[in-house]
Parts: structure tokens; sequence; C-alpha cells
């Protein structure tokens, strides 16, 4: 289990707002977990956008990918 330290932030109520529904949608049992599951989705729209053209496309080169083996 990961040691935690308690700290506070200021934020609006409009923020809040957006946080407890944030929590609810994600089924998220605290504010902690809600932002950490917000920011592992933000992650992982990135490296979608970035990384996810042709993700599971792509294989490893092989002996035979080399020009030297290919008939030309």
């Amino acid at each position: 289990m990961r040691q935690t330290i308690q700290t506070t932030i200021r934020i609006s109520k409009a923020t809040l707002k957006k946080l407890e529904e944030a929590k609810r949608r994600l089924g998220a049992k605290t504010y902690d977990e809600a932002i950490n599951k917000l920011l592992d989705e933000y992650k992982r729209t990135l490296l979608r956008k970035y990384f996810g053209a042709d993700a599971g496309k792509i294989t490893p080169f092989t002996e035979d990918d080399r020009l030297d083996v290919r008939e030309l």
C-alpha cells in the first residue's frame, strides 16, 4: 500500500462541482482516486493522439524484413 501525505488545495466552487461530477462518473471513492483516474485518462488520450495511429498494427522487424534478403 502506498503511503500518502495529506494536503489541502484551494479550488473554486465551480471546480469542486466538476470534480464531484467526475468522481461520481468515474466511480471513484475519493477525490484523490478521481484525480488520478482523470490524469490516467488524460495520459492515455495523449498517448493515443501521438502514438496511436498504427498501434497494434506494427510488428517488430524480422530477418525477412532486411533488404539484402528480399528478392528484388
